[in-house]
């Protein structure tokens, strides 16, 4: 069982678990015992879809049987096998110990995790009106039922009697990581508190499942209601025919004929910003972004954003904390707040004085262009990109032209995955999807034999949430000899009919990233879908992902896929070189924007609950966010954060999600730029560095800790300098 679940079911949407056999496990793969299964020889099947494992290769989703009518019954069936199975462990009258108690509760509610991880991956990949709505009712009653479970005093009375024995037990570390983490999570959610206070929990955690489930939808909403409407083709002026034409489709597809719609995705600059060249229409479409949902009406998200962080300091006080930073980093590598923070704040002055100096630098370039204003938000990009095409001659147009989806993917990303760990890939047209967008691939070892399935979900659209994420539709576990089913999601605007799919090099890098998750979790080599994978701690599971990034522009990998879409011609050296050298360039906005979003959800999250519950108008809200972000000592006006505090959905569209989490991307960019100095100090990509870094951090999944786990690899501990020189903060780039 999945405790965390069903406390933080829409968590199913972001990075989740996943996984397969490479190697044999540490230990020989355990059993499932007489004993554990005739604990529930005698509870009834469920009904429907959902009741029994998929009967499709590697147990994937057969989209083709699914309607919408089928969530809810199995969701509720689900949860009632699963309380049956519950009873079952609660009540028997055996001792307890680790197969009857640990690995019974890791094997209970099947049908409620089928059901899950197919409903989440399309509530936020390709949800419906029916879907929303379904979510909206279901939330609350899988936080209750999560609850019931993680609550329940004769059930963690038996968890309880089997972690105080563990050191006499017969467990390997796997065993020990299951059974620790057990333990950990309940007295997490609440297993050591009085009756009173366990009630109250439940209580925010149902009220914390709605207001989430509701923050993410009117996010949604606003950022679709929030898309830039034009009259006239002559105010796109820059823009290139296919992304005209496809504004033009966006328009007519909302019943605006005639019209011109550029959408918006869920960060607060806009992609398209750089290229338009009428200022009026960039500030509007900037302006867009950023007040999404902060203009009042039912899509203003302000007040229930509040009462989020609200509830969050009530239930870390429960629990004797001083605030949700505090509570909800308990299982995280940097442990606690002040490590995480003290760790951003090294950037921040390096990071001000590289702010200042880009915007003179823009300043410059407005006025060299016959300019008469200072640099804005909305004009910060398009003068960043004239500067980087005259200092480093590179047009981002130009870069595009050598990158095809189809051959990023079959080319770059598998080619390289080829390289290093022997593992090859094969298209199929044989398993139903879930949108006519995605295809699909199977995936083998390098000795031929099958590794899991691969779903590639690359194009942008309405009924999907903004951003990129990899999850499981089916976990690996030898204990139940399943192998991973896998999705990369992600929101490439799609080419207009007839027109080749290309790509900007920043989508080549999300490609990269998603499928580093992908690898981590085809990789999992564990017994406990548990702890398969993924299923890391939030600041160390981004790491493989970044990682993966590296190979995105190393010679050998760009010779085999960056092909010029019409000439077939090799990208030249020389502009992987403008690509390389202006990485650098603009990192006051770029890394910016990423540290303000993250030390802002740390501000939310260390409110305690007095300071909490005082912001509760709308205004209390806007001054909070202003004052958070002016004692950063950073240029917010140039530079908002990535996600204002309306739109965060990572941190509030889920009861925890990465709330107090944002930081992972920072922490694990520095694991990252430690570990590609480690790959290209010892020969770059080779399939020796590959198995390496396989087996001592890809295949472990959560079952060990994560600063050993780096020294495993690394040899010696994490070091930030190699990611403040690759970010040009060092002072040498200046």
């Amino acid at each position: 069982m999945k405790i965390k679940l069903f406390a933080a079911s829409a968590m199913a949407l972001a990075l989740a678990a996943g996984t397969v056999a490479c190697s044999a496990p540490e230990a020989p793969p355990r059993v499932l015992s007489e004993e554990t299964t005739a604990l529930f020889a005698n509870i009834p099947a469920g009904s429907g879809y959902f009741a029994s494992d998929s009967t499709l290769p590697f147990q994937a989703p057969d989209f083709s049987k699914i309607t919408e009518e089928d969530y809810l019954p199995a969701f509720r069936e689900g949860m009632k096998i699963h309380t049956a199975q519950i009873d079952a462990i609660k009540n028997n009258p055996a001792e307890a110990n680790f197969d009857n108690t640990i690995v019974a509760l890791e094997v209970s509610g099947e049908m409620l995790g089928r059901v899950a991880r197919v409903f989440f991956a399309l509530t936020g990949s390709n949800t419906t009106d029916g879907l929303d709505a379904i979510n909206e009712e279901i939330s609350p009653e899988l936080t209750a039922h999560g609850d019931a479970i993680t609550l329940d005093p004769v059930l963690f009375a038996r968890v309880k009697a089997v972690y105080d024995k563990r050191d006499s037990l017969d467990l390997n570390t796997e065993d020990t990581t299951l059974l620790e983490r057990t333990y950990d999570d309940m007295v997490h959610a609440g297993a050591l508190l009085t009756e009173e206070q366990k009630e109250e929990v439940k209580a925010i955690n149902t009220a914390l499942s709605e207001k989430t489930t509701a923050f993410g939808k009117m996010v949604r909403e606003a950022t679709v209601a929030g898309a830039l409407v034009v009259d006239s083709r002559e105010e796109l002026a820059g823009l290139s025919d296919t992304d005209i034409e496809a504004a033009a489709k966006a328009a007519a597809e909302r019943g605006m004929a005639g019209k011109f719609v550029i959408p918006l995705q869920n960060t607060t600059q806009q992609p398209l910003l750089p290229n338009l060249e009428n200022r009026d229409v960039r500030e509007k479409l900037f302006t867009n972004s950023v007040n999404r949902a902060d203009q009042g009406g039912e899509n203003d998200t302000r007040l229930i954003l509040a009462e989020i962080a609200s509830l969050r300091a009530q239930k870390a006080a429960l629990f004797g904390n001083p605030d949700w930073a505090t509570y909800t980093m308990y299982d995280r590598m940097a442990k606690e707040p002040k490590t995480a923070l003290d760790f951003m704040e090294q950037m921040v002055g390096p990071l001000a004085e590289t702010q200042r100096r880009e915007a003179g630098v823009l300043n410059e370039q407005i006025k060299k262009t016959g300019g008469d204003f200072e640099v804005k938000p909305w004009d910060w990009y398009r003068y960043a990109e004239q500067v980087r095409k005259e200092k480093y001659d590179l047009d981002e147009e130009q870069v595009k032209q050598y990158f095809e989806l189809t051959s990023v993917l079959e080319n770059g990303i598998f080619y390289a995955a080829t390289e290093l760990y022997g593992i090859t890939f094969e298209k199929r047209d044989d398993l139903p999807v879930y949108h006519p967008d995605v295809t699909t691939y199977t995936v083998f070892e390098a000795d031929g034999s099958e590794m899991g399935v691969f779903y590639f979900d690359p194009f942008q659209r309405p009924s999907k949430r903004g951003g990129a994420w990899m999850s499981n539709f089916v976990d690996q576990t030898y204990l139940k000899g399943t192998k991973p089913v896998i999705y990369n999601v992600l929101n490439i605007p799609k080419a207009a009919e007839g027109e080749p799919q290309l790509v900007s090099f920043d989508n080549v890098n999300t490609l990269f990233h998603e499928f580093g998750h992908a690898l981590h979790g085809f990789f999992a080599d564990q017994n406990y879908a548990s702890i398969s994978g993924t299923a890391t701690a939030r600041d160390f599971v981004e790491y493989p992902s970044q990682v993966n990034e590296m190979w995105a522009t190393y010679p050998s990998v760009l010779q085999n896929y960056a092909k010029h879409h019409e000439t077939g011609e090799t990208i030249p050296d020389e502009l992987i070189a403008k690509i390389e050298a202006a990485a650098k360039f603009n990192q006051g906005y770029d890394f910016g924007e990423v540290v303000e979003a993250a030390l802002l959800d740390m501000k939310w999250h260390a409110l305690s609950p007095e300071e909490a519950a005082a912001i509760n108008t709308v205004e209390a809200v806007d001054e909070f966010e202003r004052k958070s972000l002016e004692e950063l000592g950073l240029e917010i006006g140039l530079v908002p954060p990535r996600y204002r505090s309306t739109y965060f959905n990572h941190i509030f569209s889920s009861p925890a999600g990465y709330s107090s989490g944002y930081y992972s991307y920072l922490w694990t960019e520095m694991l990252d730029r430690d570990s590609r100095k480690w790959f290209m100090d010892n020969g770059g990509l080779t399939r020796e560095n590959g198995d390496h870094y396989r087996k001592t951090v890809l295949s472990r999944g959560g079952t060990m800790d994560y600063f050993e786990m780096f020294d495993n690899f690394a040899g010696r501990e994490p070091d930030v300098t190699p990611m403040l020189e690759a970010r040009g903060l060092t002072g040498s780039d200046k």
